[in-house]
This record gives structure tokens, sequence and C-alpha cells, in this order.
């Protein structure tokens, strides 16, 4: 049985049709073709707003669900990072009804991928019976050299735990130590690789001069620093060669990254033959330092940008148009084709899905989503609501 949908803008993963398109779908969500409506035929479903694949959120922390609201806003990522430590661990049935729950909204919000960092296996249950697509990132840290190998065997014993597609990976330059790095390093090849990139001046700050607020947070987490010795460079500049491998580089939130450096990767990631997406958490980086991450410069520097909704602990919801809604409010000039095909193709290209998911490519089962709210004229974006069709 064909569905026949045609809504005011029909948007393909990349480009935005408002010619009258129609999309034909078989009743399991396989797209089959996009057609002229003269030749679409009869029983077209005719609807308000844009078509649209459906989302892809490429940077979440699932298992972190249960700390919805626990976390004051404003802190900053120095002391954000220490409430996540002291408050993560309670109840395990109140870790699982909470992402339960969010896995559930993410759904209903036409999420249909998902990056998800692991440092944990309190996800894996509900993965095991998901209609959700996970990539699972499974995060290793340690800033101390002396437990760099303990990390990496817990990193690995977790990595067999899960699904493919999955990772090892870093969670950040600050918080991974020289040894921990070499460790984990050969794992990157052919794979996926995310990391938290630049949230904090203090990020930058540590690397070029040894000075700044991690030292504080070193110091309260009793953590003796004598062993490091700065780069001189960036955070950025100074691990990028630990990718040197790696199929794609996903660099979150980049708050805080210059101009400089976002050309300096794009070059490193040419010169390697490796994609390279950043994954914007807008409303995660208000949430926790006030600040809106650098999209102008990201898109000076010609780097494929992707959709995150970071998790619960630092964000009022786990929703990609939320997203892409206050993005459109903080850069207005960017068009609302280019937010959805962050939010769709380039997600599912930075996953390693784009095969099956993130354009409405014939046999492809990529979700199929109804968005209102989107003043496609006037580039704005007010009162969003989105419905999942299929």
């Amino acid at each position: 049985m064909y569905q026949k949908l045609q809504a005011d803008f029909l948007f393909t993963g990349k480009e935005l049709l408002h010619n009258g398109e129609v999309l034909i779908a078989l009743s399991d969500g396989t797209i089959e073709a996009i057609v002229a409506e003269a030749d679409a035929g009869t029983d077209i479903q005719k609807m308000d707003g844009v078509l649209c694949p459906g989302f892809v959120n490429t940077h979440c922390h699932l298992e972190l669900s249960h700390l919805k609201g626990t976390i004051p806003m404003h802190t900053g990522l120095i002391n954000f990072v220490l409430e996540i430590i002291t408050k993560r661990f309670v109840e395990p049935e109140a870790i699982e009804q909470a992402i339960i729950a969010a896995e559930a909204e993410m759904l209903r919000n036409g999420i249909v991928a998902v990056g998800d960092i692991c440092n944990t296996d309190h996800t894996l249950a509900q993965k095991q019976q998901s209609a959700l697509h996970y990539y699972n990132f499974i995060e290793t840290s340690g800033w101390l050299p002396a437990i760099a190998a303990k990390r990496f065997e817990l990193a690995k014993s977790l990595w067999q735990q899960f699904s493919t597609p999955k990772s090892i990976v870093p969670h950040a330059p600050y918080s991974v130590s020289a040894i921990l790095w070499q460790k984990i390093a050969p794992q990157f090849s052919g794979n996926v690789i995310t990391m938290h990139n630049q949230e904090t001046p203090a990020e930058d700050a540590l690397f070029r001069n040894g000075t700044g607020d991690f030292l504080r947070m070193y110091r309260q987490m009793q953590i003796d620093n004598s062993f490091f010795i700065p780069s001189g460079k960036s955070s950025l500049q100074t691990v990028a060669p630990y990718f040197n491998n790696a199929a794609a580089v996903v660099l979150v939130h980049n708050t805080f990254s210059t101009k400089d450096d976002l050309m300096w990767i794009q070059q490193w990631a040419q010169q390697y033959n490796t994609q390279l997406f950043a994954a914007i958490c807008i409303n995660a980086n208000l949430y926790i330092e006030q600040q809106v991450p650098t999209v102008s410069d990201m898109i000076d520097a010609g780097i494929a940008i992707t959709i995150g909704t970071d998790s619960l602990a630092s964000n009022h919801s786990l929703s990609v148009l939320d997203e892409i809604t206050t993005i459109n409010q903080y850069f207005p000039k960017v068009p609302i084709s280019n937010l959805l095909q962050w939010a769709t193709h380039n997600g599912a290209r930075a996953l390693g899905m784009e095969n099956n998911l993130g354009t409405f490519t014939p046999h492809t089962q990529p979700g199929i989503l109804q968005l209102k709210g989107l003043d496609v004229q006037c580039n704005s974006i007010k009162n969003a609501q989105v419905k999942r069709l299929m």
C-alpha cells in the first residue's frame, strides 16, 4: 500500500522543494519516489508545513537522563563537571526509568538515530529493544597517567557489550592523559570518533600555558597535575594528531573554538582524508556557559555541521527541533534548508548511516516528519512542532 504525501514544502535531506512535489512511500516507511503532482495519481494526503526525513541527534548522553533538573543552569563547565561526578550514580531503577522516558521523548520528537555517549552499561537493555538507531561511543577518560591501563581495559570491556556501530572514544583533551591517548588511538582506525571540544576558555589556557580553572577542578578531585607539561598550542591542535587514522571525527560543542583553530582542523582533515563534523548543542551551551557556539566561523571554515541535544542534565528537552529553533534565533541568516540538512543528512553522514537515513532516497527508511512553525520565506522558526508520520 502506497502513501502519497504532499505539503507546502518538501525537504529531501539536501534541498527544499516547493513546487507541489509528492513523496511516495510504502506503509512501512520505505521511500519509493518523489514525483510531480501530475504524476502522482489520486489519494494524495495534503498537509501544511514541511515534510522532512527523520532527525539525527549526533550527540547525547542518554545514561544521564535521570539528572534532569538536578544541576543548576549557568554554573560554567568546571562546576557542571563536578556536579555530574557527584550526582550521576543513584538507584538503578531511577536510572532505568529515566532512560526509557528520555528515549520515548526522542521518538516523539522525530529523532530516528542517536550518537550516544556510553560510560556505563545503563542504556544497554533499552537499546536492545529500541526502535532508534544508535551509534555507541564508548567514552574513555583518565587524567592521571597511572590509571591509563585500567581505564583502557574498562573501555574495552564495555565496548564488547554494545552492538555495532560502536567506537572507543576520548572524553575531552583535559580528561585524557597522553598515555591513555596512546592506548586508545589505535582503536580509532577506520571508525567514527567523537570528542567534547573547547567548551570553556579554560581548556585552551590549560594546554597553552598550564593555567586556568581546570587546575581548580583537579585540586577538588585530588588529582596531582604536576606531571602535565603544556604544549603551547590550543587543546584541539594538541590532540588532533591522535585522530590521523579515523574515518570521521565529530567535534562536539566547539563553544569557544577560534576561527584559526577551525580553519586549521579543516585543513588537517583534508590532509588526512578524514571526514570532519562539528556537532552543535546550542541549548546545552546556553544552559551551562550562557554562550553560543561559533557557528558562523564553522560555516566560514567549510566544516559540516550536525545537531546534538547533549543530555537532560544540561538541557530542558531532547529535541533536535528545539535546537535548530535556537540556532535560528541566534543566527537568523542561516537558511532553514541548511538547518534541516544539518539535522538530517549531515547527521546521518557523521554517524555513517547515510545509506538508510537522512534523505528521501528510494529504498531507504529515513522516517518521515511533518514540521510546522517553519516560515521558510521569512527564514524564521516560531512555535515549531513536529509530528512523526512514519
